[in-house]
């Protein structure tokens, strides 16, 4: 597979920021979590986060090796100037003439939805790794530490369109400064955001807002001819 044609809609300048790699994958699980992140500077430890600085230990270390005759390259800086992007991958695998880029999750496989949030972070790794390198990047892999699998992930070009669709939405959110609404449902219970986005507050009030304004929305009832009477 050939490297994905240029994304008008992503085009950026020097000047402009760089979207870190990562951010592509908070946006994809949460808008409000990137934002909090990426815009307020907003990051709070809890047990999941812990877990994952711990699994990342080892390939957060940069360095190389030879096993076997694959080269692997741990913590390799990447970018993209067609994309304006900047990050890390965990790992980088030369395989003779091929490359596969291994990024590293401390839970379980996520199901349901068409991409998963760390399906398009690894894209956008490879996405850069192309542009770097010269080379196709046809697909990656996913290791999940909880579980000790690794998954392999076909970076078709569906998948490629919805990695640069999101650095795109990610730009604009950096540029408006604003914070999307709290979702407050199933994936705020693991969130290490939890205690300063108070999504279950914030989606109240919206929901408060909501019935207020029904309940003191003015009707303009046709009145009846009562013919003069009172």
């Amino acid at each position: 597979m050939s490297a994905a044609a240029p994304f008008e809609a992503a085009a950026w300048t020097p000047e402009d920021e760089r979207i870190p790699v990562s951010a592509l994958e908070h946006y994809a699980y949460c808008a409000r979590q990137c934002a909090l992140i990426h815009v307020d500077e907003t990051f709070d430890e809890n047990v999941f986060t812990v877990r994952g600085t711990e699994a990342h230990e080892r390939v957060d270390i940069p360095g190389s090796e030879l096993i076997a005759g694959v080269r692997s390259e741990r913590a390799l800086p990447i970018w993209s100037d067609r994309l304006g992007l900047i990050g890390k991958a965990d790992l980088v695998e030369f395989h003779g003439e091929g490359v596969l880029p291994v990024e590293y999750k401390v839970g379980r496989r996520r199901h349901g939805g068409r991409f998963r949030p760390e399906d398009l972070q690894l894209c956008a790794q490879a996405l850069c790794l192309e542009e770097m390198l010269g080379v196709p990047v046809p697909r990656g892999a996913v290791f999940y530490w909880t579980t000790r699998r690794r998954h392999a992930v076909e970076l078709t070009a569906e998948l490629r369109a919805a990695t640069e669709a999101a650095v795109v939405a990610v730009r604009e959110q950096f540029a408006s400064q604003r914070l999307p609404p709290a979702p407050d449902d199933a994936r705020c219970t693991h969130c290490s955001l939890n205690v300063s986005c108070l999504p279950s507050v914030v989606a109240a009030r919206d929901r408060l807002r909501g019935l207020q304004g029904a309940l003191f929305q003015v009707f303009d009832a046709a009145v009846p001819d009562d013919g003069g009477r009172r």
